[in-house]
């Protein structure tokens, strides 16, 4: 079965065509700058040279049409036809209440998804173009949605529930919902089968770290709290996202600097995190080469980072009653050595051993990066949201089709 995972953004689209025999990607790309008349799309056929088309591309229809030429290409393709595509999988950020496991796409699913526009205005209106441009693109092929927010609905009603009056709840569910489930579940699992230990039997903090960021805490295969809220705003200080801050602050500026809901929104999302605190920038990468160069803004920001996550790590040991294992993912846990290197240093009241050489060392696959005699094993895992797409679509066609 050939399945076709999207991530659609409002002007952008990702993809990966999975051979699901063997769960090997015949081919990845992505479509940017959609809506203009320079959009780029980058074509990556697996063993064939890449490809890369500047051309109009106004709308997602459109996109999904161009993908889809370049992937049964005869030169640059990957497949015969596009009757080859046994079905698509699309990345949903907000499933809601609704939503607690991935599901196959209806009439119903598709208004639910619209429902919740406004839990997710930035993502899920880009997602359903995306589901309506694969419908008018591959009209009978399954699709599948699969949510963000979906491995956290297991969290007890004690960690999700914000203490506001309950009327704002029963009628706006505004709740601690998280995001980036299908990477928590992913690297959970993958690390109980690196330790080789039952998975039921393990406490696991996932730290899911990039431009943006969350931890969650996993005990028994399921997420019983993770940091970010009813938004992506709350919990870790992230790339150009503030995290935590006392709600106080928000109409207290708004007056002073007399600032509209959408500019203080804008602040708090875009114009705060490791980008406010350095002046320089949001990636941790130009944070870490400010501070080896003694600039006492990238310093500041490189240990204010450090010390929340530590915070959030001894929160969900304690919310767990203990912890077996902590795994880093996402493009600043894989790579940022130095900062695993500070943040496990701090937490060696845990019994945690850092094996310094493995610390440095970059691979793409699971590695463990603490001693053998270690309370707590800590481990880098790679993490595969697509591929937990891909899976999931599989499982639900096959139900379907018997």
């Amino acid at each position: 079965m050939n399945i076709l995972v999207i991530n659609s953004g409002s002007s952008s689209l990702k993809y990966q065509l999975y051979n699901m025999t063997d769960e090997s990607v015949l081919a990845k790309g992505l479509v940017e700058r959609i809506g203009m008349d320079s959009s780029i799309l980058n074509h990556k056929p697996t063993g064939k040279a890449e490809v890369t088309e500047v051309s109009e591309i106004l709308e997602h229809n459109t996109a999904i049409r161009k993908v889809l030429a370049c992937l049964t290409d005869k030169e640059h393709g990957v497949i015969e036809s596009i009757n080859k595509i046994d079905a698509v999988g699309h990345r949903v950020v907000h499933g809601g209440e609704f939503f607690k496991a991935s599901a196959l796409v209806d009439a119903d699913a598709k208004t639910k998804i619209r429902q919740l526009f406004d839990l997710a205005p930035l993502h899920n209106p880009a997602a359903m173009m995306g589901i309506t441009a694969s419908e008018v693109n591959m009209p009978g092929v399954p699709q599948v949605v699969v949510f963000d927010t979906a491995f956290h609905q297991t969290m007890p009603e004690k960690a999700y529930m914000y203490a506001i009056p309950r009327v704002l709840y029963n009628k706006y569910k505004v709740r601690r919902y998280g995001a980036h489930g299908t990477s928590h579940d992913f690297v959970s699992k993958a690390a109980a089968e690196y330790l080789e230990r039952p998975l039921e039997d393990l406490k696991i903090i996932t730290c899911h770290i990039g431009n943006g960021g969350s931890v969650t805490a996993v005990q028994g295969g399921v997420s019983v709290d993770t940091s970010m809220g009813m938004t992506p705003l709350e919990g870790l200080m992230m790339g150009t996202r503030s995290g935590d801050l006392d709600p106080a602050i928000v109409p207290y500026v708004m007056n002073k600097e007399e600032l509209s809901v959408g500019e203080v929104n804008s602040m708090l999302n875009k114009h705060s995190g490791l980008l406010a605190i350095s002046g320089v920038s949001s990636d941790m990468r130009d944070i870490i080469d400010g501070m080896e160069k003694g600039e006492p803004n990238s310093t500041l920001a490189f240990e204010m980072y450090e010390y929340r996550l530590r915070k959030y790590i001894g929160s969900y040991t304690a919310a767990m009653n203990g912890v077996d294992a902590i795994v880093f993912t996402a493009g600043v846990g894989e790579n940022a050595s130095l900062l695993r290197e500070k943040l496990l240093n701090n937490l060696t009241f845990l019994g945690i051993e850092l094996d310094a050489e493995a610390n440095k060392v970059r691979s793409g696959d699971p590695r463990r990066i603490s001693t053998a005699n270690s309370k707590v094993q800590v481990l880098v895992v790679p993490t595969n949201e697509e591929l937990v797409i891909a899976r999931d679509t599989h499982r639900i066609v096959q139900g379907i089709n018997g």
